[in-house]
């Protein structure tokens, strides 16, 4: 009756009574659940001192039940364990000691002996970098490179990556110039080599000059040509210069006849042909009188002998030039609208002198900057690849901005390209000294054996003391200390400047 009037009980009440509640079966059954929403009901009188109810007990077991213990995360076992990466580095550690820093203190502790390595002569090779004459120049021209080439690298990097941004052809562009990084730079010296010819016949650069300069005017010199030295000559040489021994005047025919041209200089000239000048004309033919095989008479132009092209001619009068002609390929010059008087007919000393015969760029006046010119063609594309890629990375926002408020072309580029560049170009900047510093092979092969005292640099003294003849390996070691602690600095700033933009 108790349980149909109570509802069924809760088959986990002898659980309840398992953990600590009273037994009995008065207690259990003499309980019941009021589901009305009235307060609870108040404990039973009837309940016997000292005795607790279901409700009170379950709600003491329940605070006195522990608190679950949190899991404690331990070292992860995924992965090998970190003394694995030891063997994975200790061959590149073992290559690094035997290939640079085992090297390095020999190279310190062999500079401290003389060349036989017999004697300790402490820091005598030093102080023979400083005394030497020749070691002198040698550190004069690297001051010269550290200055001069990387400046231009950049600065020509920078012009090239501006250009690729602004082309059609970006892409042709830049392999072309990247095209020397590819090259050796020994055999990049062997083409420069070649460039640097003096002759404008098989020397790139003096073939542009000589090219040029005939744009302007003729570089045909007859330097070999000379008046026939005997009285019947109706020329003379003077100063230089050829002039006619009697005076001429308009409507007169002048003949000035040289020798001594060499039959190359002739291979291509066409034949003399004797002038008739026209009314108050003062005309002449310049020509070679020699006919080869013999024949001919003197000082008259004869049918198969040369003329003489591309000579200027002057008219003087009291001192002063009147008027300027140039021979013709027949050799003919006239001058027109002269006044009536005498007039001497010269050949200036330009006709005599020899043409253009290249710059010496091998020459110990040029070939430091010569070297230095195929030191750019080579870096400049790796310059270009660099920058180019920093030009890539800065926001498009700020530059139009820029155009928007009305800055120029010029301003955008110098106020806002540039500082934001700066990185790239500071890095760009650093990596050329230090390969200017290393600069060897460039030097060896380009400069002759005879001038190559003026365009020495460290790195090849250093080679030429020890291996190259020297045998002082003493004061070699100490050329490589001493290039060394140049380096170190240079590249301190780059390993700076790569770990500051990882982080």
């Amino acid at each position: 009756m108790t349980n149909r009037l109570d509802g069924p009980q809760d088959p986990r009440g002898g659980d309840d009574a398992a953990r600590g509640s009273s037994s009995g079966p008065n207690e259990t059954h003499g309980t019941s659940l009021d589901l009305s929403d009235g307060p609870p009901p108040p404990a039973d009188a009837d309940a016997e001192p000292g005795k607790t109810s279901p409700a009170e007990s379950a709600t003491a077991t329940a605070t006195a039940r522990p608190a679950p213990k949190a899991v404690q995360a331990g070292p992860s076992k995924l992965g090998p364990p970190p003394s694995m990466a030891i063997w994975f580095l200790l061959p590149g550690a073992l290559l690094l000691g035997a290939m640079v820093i085992y090297p390095i203190i020999y190279s310190i502790f062999r500079s401290l002996y003389d060349g036989t390595g017999d004697t300790f002569v402490g820091v005598d090779n030093y102080a023979a970098i400083f005394s030497d004459s020749s070691t002198l120049t040698t550190i004069r021209n690297n001051l010269i490179w550290v200055v001069v080439a990387p400046a231009l690298v950049t600065a020509v990097g920078l012009i090239f990556a501006v250009l690729t941004e602004r082309i059609r052809w970006a892409t042709a562009f830049k392999l072309i110039v990247f095209m020397p990084m590819a090259v050796s730079l020994m055999a990049s010296g062997v083409i420069f080599r070649l460039v640097y010819e003096q002759a404008p016949d098989r020397g790139v650069a003096n073939a542009v000059i000589s090219s040029v300069d005939g744009l302007f005017g003729s570089n045909q010199g007859y330097p070999d040509a000379r008046p026939r030295e005997n009285d019947q000559a109706p020329v003379a040489a003077q100063q230089g210069a050829v002039v006619t021994k009697q005076p001429a005047k308009p409507g007169q025919a002048v003949l000035i006849p040289l020798v001594g041209v060499k039959p190359d200089t002739l291979a291509s000239a066409s034949a003399a042909k004797a002038v008739q000048p026209g009314p108050g004309e003062l005309a002449g033919t310049v020509w070679v009188d020699f006919t080869q095989g013999g024949g001919g008479a003197l000082n008259q132009v004869d049918g198969t002998e040369k003329a003489l092209a591309g000579v200027t001619v002057e008219a003087v009068q009291n001192g002063a030039v009147k008027a300027t002609s140039t021979t013709e390929a027949d050799g003919t010059f006239r001058f027109a609208g002269l006044a009536p008087g005498d007039y001497t007919v010269r050949l200036p000393q330009s006709n005599f002198e020899a043409g253009f015969t290249g710059v010496s760029w091998l020459g110990p006046t040029l070939i430091t900057p010569a070297i230095i010119g195929a030191f750019i063609w080579v870096w400049a594309g790796f310059s270009m690849v660099l920058i180019a890629a920093g030009l890539a990375a800065i926001p498009r926002d700020a530059l139009e901005a820029a155009r928007i408020d009305g800055a120029t072309e010029w301003q955008v580029f110098r106020k806002i390209t540039i500082p934001l560049l700066s990185p790239v170009l500071l890095v760009v900047f650093v990596t050329m000294i230090i390969n200017t510093l290393k600069v060897f092979d460039l030097v060896f092969v380009i400069a002759p054996g005879s001038v190559q005292p003026q365009a020495n640099v460290i790195a090849l003294e250093m080679w030429r003391v020890s291996f190259g003849g020297g045998g002082n390996q003493g004061l070699g070691s100490a050329l490589a200390i001493f290039l060394l602690i140049l380096v170190l600095p240079f590249m301190i700033i780059n390993i700076r400047r790569f770990r500051r933009d990882n982080q």
